[in-house]
C-alpha cells in the first residue's frame, strides 16, 4: 500500500491577491485543494508544483522519489534575485537541490536540515523562474518523515549594503515601509560565528509597528522585549541610549535595517516635516 502525500502551502496575503487576481479569493485553500494528490507506487514520474508567491512554506509528507518545485513570481517580483531556504527543525527524508543549466546543485542536505537557524541562500540567475528539486532519501519506512521548509525571494544586497548606516532619505522611508518600528535600548549583543549572525536583544519602550508578535511583554517583569538579528560582518556592539530600530522579518525573525539614535531620528524627521519632505506621518509622542 502507498502512503498519501500532501503538499501544503502558507502564502503571504499580498502574493495571494496577485495569484488569485481578485480580492477576497482564498488562495491558501485553493492551493491546498489543487495539490492534494495520491501517491501511485508504480509511477516513476516526478511530481511538479508551480508557485507564484515570493515567500511561503512547503510541506512534503511521506517523501518518496522526487518533487520538483518551480518558483514563478509575478512580474512585480522580478527584481528579487536571491532565494533563501530555511528547513523546519524536524526536516527529514529528503535533500534540496537547485537546477542550473540542466544540472542539480545541492542546497540543503538531509543532515543540514536539522541544524537550528540554518538558512541557505543562493543567487537566482533567472528570477522569474527558479526550479528546486527535492530528492527523497532511500528509506524503508517513510511514514514518519516530513520534509518541510520556508522560502523567500529577496533583493540581492550584499553585506556592505546591509551594514552601512542609512542616509536621511532611507531612514524616512524605513519608518514607512519596515515590518517593525520600535523605540528601545540595547540589553545585550551576542554573536553566532557558525551561522554568521549577531543578535541584538532590545528593551522596548514603544512599539510603533510590528508585523508579527516578535516584541512581546515579559510576564515576570512586565518589560517589553524582543530579539533583532543582523549579519556578523556588521560588527554590532552594545551602545547606550535610546534607538529607533527598524527592519523587516525573514522566516519569522526580525532583521535589522536602519537603527539611528532616537534623538537623531527626531531631528531628521522634524526637519523633513517642516519642509513637507516626509514620505509618511510618524507618531512623535
Amino acid at each position: 500500500l502507498g502512503f498519501p502525500k500532501a503538499v501544503e502551502l502558507h502564502q503571504l496575503e499580498e502574493e495571494l491577491r496577485s495569484r488569485a487576481g481578485t480580492a477576497g479569493f482564498d488562495c491558501k485553500r485553493f492551493l491546498r485543494e489543487f495539490l492534494w494528490e495520491t501517491w501511485e507506487p508504480r509511477s516513476r514520474a516526478v511530481e511538479q508544483v508551480h508557485l507564484r508567491c515570493t515567500e511561503g512554506s512547503l510541506e512534503w509528507m511521506y517523501p518518496a522519489r522526487a518533487l520538483r518545485v518551480v518558483l514563478e513570481p509575478n512580474l512585480s517580483s522580478a527584481r528579487r534575485t536571491t532565494v533563501c531556504i530555511k528547513p523546519a527543525s524536524d526536516f527529514q527524508g529528503a535533500s534540496i537541490y537547485v537546477e542550473r543549466a540542466g544540472q542539480l546543485h545541492l542546497v540543503v542536505s538531509e543532515a543540514e536540515g536539522t541544524r537550528p537557524h540554518h538558512v541557505s541562500c543562493f543567487s537566482a540567475r533567472t528570477p522569474q523562474r527558479v526550479a528546486l528539486f527535492l530528492q527523497a532519501s532511500p528509506q524503508r519506512d517513510i511514514s514518519r518523515r516530513t520534509a518541510s521548509f520556508q522560502y523567500e525571494l529577496l533583493t540581492n544586497q550584499g553585506a556592505a549594503a546591509m551594514c552601512r548606516p542609512c542616509d536621511n532619505m532611507e531612514l524616512l522611508m524605513a519608518i514607512c515601509s519596515s515590518d517593525f518600528v520600535v523605540k528601545g535600548s540595547i540589553r545585550n549583543v551576542s554573536h553566532d560565528s557558525e551561522n554568521h549572525m549577531s543578535q541584538v536583544d532590545v528593551s522596548v519602550q514603544k512599539v510603533y509597528r510590528q508585523k508579527n508578535r516578535i516584541f512581546q511583554q515579559d510576564e515576570a517583569s512586565g518589560e517589553w522585549r524582543g530579539p533583532i538579528r543582523t549579519l556578523l560582518q556588521c560588527k554590532v556592539k552594545k551602545g547606550g541610549g535610546d534607538f529607533l530600530f527598524t527592519g523587516n522579518e525573514h522566516f519569522g525573525e526580525a532583521w535589522l535595517g536602519c537603527a539611528p539614535r532616537f534623538k537623531d531620528f527626531m531631528f531628521i524627521y522634524r526637519a523633513a516635516r517642516e519642509r513637507g519632505a516626509n514620505p509618511c506621518e510618524f507618531q512623535l509622542n
